[in-house]
């Protein structure tokens, strides 16, 4: 028989112990800050039915589905990203939830997409959303939350030299300007798909998608012009004072002022997101040096998605942060910790003869919460110390067949400590 591929789906992950190690150190840290911040964690099936995400306006998520038709006639897709089911579950209680919900999960997602730096057919994100909320204030919590986590992780966000820029915008800016250009509502959301491909496809083939949605040449070259747009006071030069956009990024300014991350902050008109359903602030993290070229993450004000699933409008914002740019990015920096197994002792017997003595010296010792595991392999000192060691192990426990005759055992300890003593057993089993 030949041997089967050992490598996984192009596009995807092993996570091996030590893979694993980091990633649960990660979401460690974005469950910490979650906390912080009193969210609280939820999840929803990897499993949603299909129509959940195809939408007329062309988003490109429609087509980097993993969907497929199941047993039972439904055509069904693996989740692409949490926020079509957080709107789901929100509408599922209705009245019953007492707004505003301040809710977090980190759902592993698939798109099929070309593998890339940064980018994977599937990944875990980290989403933080509030329910509820009209003001500002819930995105200048959300930005205030993503630069905690990242100050954590070791990057720097303090003033002068940051490693981060968070590059922000607001929908309502481009759509009272479209509306000035004779653009309804009926064909904003397919516009801001569009535009938001200026940087993949270039100006003049995001002239050509415009122009099959219905908008003529000098309109197109107003709102490319637009997209140049950086800095509240030159944005505030181009649009009327009372755009709602521009007080929306006024306000959310002074509050990220309050916050300590102003700083970091850079108005740019550019920033789209390719989500149709945003419906006011947009915003990106981006690594402030350029080597990471896409998004660190993203986020946005989506007020209108759960009136598209049939429900009532409802405020919501939130974001959502990948694992995949953010490892290689402090990966890159050395940011990474170097984390052990987290042993605490390896007890080792000598010989089978010892192994009941082991098993209750484990089971004592593991009581008192301690993470210890039992080398029975009988191997030589030399290969169960080594290995002791590089396990990171603090304790080794050793009992020989004289030890335990005489009621004692040997306990060398491990690291820096480099000491060895002999105690009774007793004190060890608990009597």
């Amino acid at each position: 028989m030949a041997m089967i591929d050992t490598q996984p789906v192009k596009g995807t992950r092993d996570f091996y112990p030590e893979d694993m190690r980091v990633r649960t150190w990660l979401f460690g840290l974005w469950r910490e800050v979650a906390r912080r911040y009193g969210f609280e964690e939820f999840d929803a099936c990897v499993l949603e039915q299909e129509e959940l995400y195809i939408r007329k306006a062309g988003d490109e998520i429609t087509a980097q589905l993993y969907n497929f038709v199941d047993k039972g006639e439904r055509r069904v897709a693996l989740r692409p990203e949490l926020t079509p089911s957080l709107a789901r579950m929100v509408l599922a209680k209705g009245a019953a939830l007492p707004l505003p919900l301040r809710w977090f999960s980190i759902p592993q997602c698939f798109r099929y997409e070309q593998s890339q730096k940064g980018r994977k057919r599937e990944h875990y994100q980290w989403n933080m959303d509030i329910i509820g909320l009209g003001s500002v204030a819930g995105e200048a919590e959300l930005m205030a939350a993503q630069v905690e986590f990242l100050t954590l992780a070791g990057l720097n966000c303090a003033h002068g030299h940051s490693d981060v820029v968070i590059k922000v915008s607001n929908r309502q800016v481009i759509q009272h300007f479209l509306e000035g250009l004779g653009i309804g509502p009926d064909r904003f959301a397919a516009v801001c798909v569009v535009i938001d491909k200026r940087d993949k496809i270039g100006p003049a083939a995001v002239a050509a998608e415009l122009a099959r949605l219905g908008v003529d040449e000098g309109a197109s070259r107003a709102i490319l012009a637009l997209l140049e747009t950086t800095g509240l006071a030159e944005v505030a030069a181009k649009v009327p004072a009372d755009n709602p956009g521009l007080i929306a990024l006024t306000e959310l300014m002074a509050l990220c002022q309050a916050s300590g991350i102003a700083h970091l902050l850079s108005i740019d008109l550019s920033v789209i997101r390719g989500l149709s359903y945003y419906t006011g602030t947009v915003w990106e993290l981006f690594d402030a040096s350029g080597a990471m070229p896409r998004a660190i993450s993203g986020g946005g004000r989506y007020d209108r998605l759960l009136e598209s699933f049939g429900g009532a409008s409802v405020p919501m914002v939130g974001f959502g942060f990948g694992d995949v740019v953010i490892t290689d990015i402090l990966s890159e920096r050395g940011l990474l910790p170097v984390l052990g197994r987290g042993i605490d002792d390896v007890v080792y017997p000598l010989s089978a003869v010892e192994f009941p003595v082991a098993a209750r010296v484990a089971t004592a010792l593991r009581r008192q919460g301690r993470a210890v595991t039992v080398d029975y392999t009988c191997r030589r000192f030399r290969h169960v110390i080594e290995r002791a060691e590089k396990d990171g192990a603090k304790r080794l426990i050793v009992l020989g067949g004289n030890e335990v005759r005489d009621g004692v055992c040997q306990i060398r300890h491990l690291g820096g400590e480099k000491r060895e003593e002999r105690i009774p057993l007793a004190d060890m089993v608990g009597g």
